[in-house]
């Protein structure tokens, strides 16, 4: 006979069943400060990275903050501290701060001088940088200067006062990057793109509004959406004074291959691309082109991917400002626990590209 302590949910199958309780038994330091959990039987709480001995599920119970856990009568853990600043907080300031000064300096300081700063040693410095942006801190630093000369060449008197106000120490060291920095010559770029002929076409398909752009150098937006005249819009964005254009009929048969992607995009697009993006980005874009169709990836999977395991936010933030739907497909990324999560042209545009590439898998 079935009692009625017998039908009473098992706390320990729960706790086994919540994705936290998985963070927890690989003590993945990536969820601390994102939730704190509490242990019955020693009435003590931990951050999910703790290296103390597991605890048997039924006893434990998470809590969203450390005031929570203690509201709930349990002790800090003397083991990993969990009120105390974690030393992933403390890595992160310093090399915020070293961020912050490579922005702000007139001449760019060495790798030496930032590492000095941080009180640590190049080396060491060197990699935790790049764990924790994603990129080197020379990447860092023509980043940097790629951002400025963008800023600087609209309101430049000349091209070459703008380069060197950006930072760049020699002309021709800037213009060999200067296409793939800007994806057009640098007097063209600071005529806000005047000249520069981009064709576009915009339509209808199973997924609604599309936009599809060409430069010289390749496919430089697949855009989706529900409004045809914002997606527009948006290309306007992009290339304020550029020659924008209606496709002629090569373009439309260039057109018709990326509906093709759209309709069936487990069959991949063969056409050049225009990417255009800071080192961060294309690294990103890379490793989500080295997805397989039909599978995904976790946004944490990619930025241990790319080298940097601690990134998995500037991952999120890369994935977001794609602009070449599809092509690039950061509709295979997910979250951890395997949510479609967001997703800059709609969620449920990413469930139908998912369906359609498992259905054709």
């Amino acid at each position: 006979m079935t009692t009625a302590t017998n039908m009473l949910p098992d706390p320990g199958a729960q706790t086994a069943q919540d994705p936290r309780w998985t963070a927890i038994t690989v003590r993945d330091r990536a969820f601390d400060g994102q939730f704190y959990y509490s242990v019955r039987t020693t009435g003590v709480y931990c951050r999910p990275s703790c290296g103390a001995r597991l605890a048997n599920p039924k006893n434990v119970a998470f809590h969203a903050s450390v005031a929570e856990a203690r509201a709930a009568g349990f002790r800090p853990c003397r083991r990993c501290r969990p009120d105390a600043e974690s030393a992933d907080a403390e890595r992160n300031a310093r090399i915020l701060e070293a961020c912050r000064r490579i922005e702000t300096a007139e001449d760019p300081p060495s790798l030496a001088e930032l590492a000095a700063g941080a009180g640590l040693s190049p080396h060491h410095f060197h990699r935790v940088f790049k764990s924790v942006t994603g990129v080197t801190p020379r990447d860092y630093l023509a980043g940097v200067r790629a951002r400025r000369v963008r800023e600087e060449l609209p309101n430049s008197e000349t091209v070459t006062e703008a380069i060197y106000d950006a930072g760049f120490n020699s002309g021709g060291r800037f213009y060999a990057q200067s296409n793939a920095m800007l994806g057009m010559t640098p007097t063209r770029y600071r005529a806000g793109g005047a000249d520069v002929q981009i064709r576009f076409a915009v339509g209808e398909c199973s997924l609604g509004a599309f936009l599809v752009a060409r430069s010289a150098l390749g496919i430089c937006a697949i855009l989706l959406g529900d409004d045809p005249g914002a997606l527009v819009r948006d290309l306007q964005d992009r290339f304020p004074r550029a020659d924008l254009v209606g496709g002629d009929e090569g373009f439309e048969q260039e057109v018709a291959a990326a509906v093709g992607l759209i309709e069936r995009p487990a069959d991949g697009l063969a056409l050049p691309l225009d990417i255009r993006g800071t080192a961060f980005q294309q690294r990103v874009w890379r490793a989500l082109q080295e997805i397989p169709s039909g599978a995904t990836a976790s946004y944490r999977e990619i930025a241990e991917r790319i080298g940097a395991p601690k990134a998995v936010r500037a991952v999120a933030q890369a994935c977001a400002a794609n602009a070449l739907a599809i092509a690039i497909p950061c509709h295979r990324v997910v979250r951890l626990d395997g949510d479609l999560s967001g997703y800059r042209w709609g969620v449920e545009r990413k469930r139908v590209l998912l369906d359609r590439e498992k259905t054709a898998a």
